[in-house]
């Protein structure tokens, strides 16, 4: 059986203050899907994201990027193959110029001149934001800024996408675009998200997940019209949206 692009299996975490957040989490995603992790707040879902590349490890089970074990001497590998697009943006610009921005992750792998000049560049195109490259991170808007925040993540050309609640905070024409970038990705994503609309549009496929494990795995559209379901786990629709009436995700 090939490798998936992330394979996670039993796997149990307890933080320091004895609140075990995950409690056997299993999950398997094939290279270039699209994943929405769904839950209430609590449920485990960032805690599970943040065990694909080592931010948190497993006290038991295993975690695999692409055949390769999230251990210690695969660090520096796996968190080139996962790239976290986090909830605030502004967590990961800090740099005086977009453009030197977008550069600093390759530029810490070594990459310099023209390389890397070209990787800054098909970043920002990927995001429909070249535009911006001589601007300040703090003058741009909040959906500028998610995208910008994108682009220095699509620099480092990682394996899978990880995104947490990408459309927090975004206008309507900010989310749009958002969703039409990431359409366009041809890239694993997983995005942890209330947005359920945001879900439906984007994602083939959601789990859900609650008191640590993955409860639920099934086409988007289908676990959303399970009213049940959605009760029983805390999400809920807005009104009047009925997930059967949308076209369906397209996978890649």
């Amino acid at each position: 059986m090939s490798h998936a692009a992330v394979q996670i299996s039993g796997v149990r975490f307890t933080y320091p203050d004895g609140r075990e957040a995950l409690c056997g989490a299993d999950l398997r995603v094939e290279h270039g899907q699209r994943v929405a992790l769904l839950g209430p707040n609590g449920a485990g879902k960032t805690t599970l994201a943040l065990q694909l590349n080592g931010i948190h490890r497993p006290d038991a089970g295993d975690v695999e990027i692409g055949g390769l074990p999230v251990t210690d001497p695969n660090l520096a590998e796996v968190r080139r193959r996962v790239g976290m697009v986090f909830q605030d943006a502004d967590d990961q610009l800090f740099m005086p110029t977009v453009r030197e921005d977008v550069a600093f992750g390759p530029a810490n792998l070594g990459l310099r001149g023209d390389e890397l000049a070209s990787r800054v560049t098909k970043a920002l195109e990927g995001v429909g934001a070249a535009e911006l490259a001589d601007r300040a991170p703090h003058h741009l808007s909040g959906g500028e800024r998610r995208r910008v925040a994108l682009a220095t993540v699509l620099a480092m050309r990682p394996d899978v996408l990880v995104l947490d609640e990408p459309t927090s905070g975004l206008d309507p024409a900010g989310r749009r675009e958002l969703i039409g970038v990431l359409q366009g990705l041809p890239i694993t994503q997983l995005a942890i998200t209330h947005d359920l609309p945001f879900a439906l549009e984007l994602c083939e496929r959601a789990v859900i997940v609650d008191g640590g494990r993955v409860v639920a795995d099934g086409a988007t559209a289908d676990l959303l019209a399970d009213e049940e379901l959605l009760h029983a786990h805390r999400l809920e629709l807005p009104f009047g949206l009925d997930p059967r009436t949308v076209p369906p995700s397209r996978p890649r």
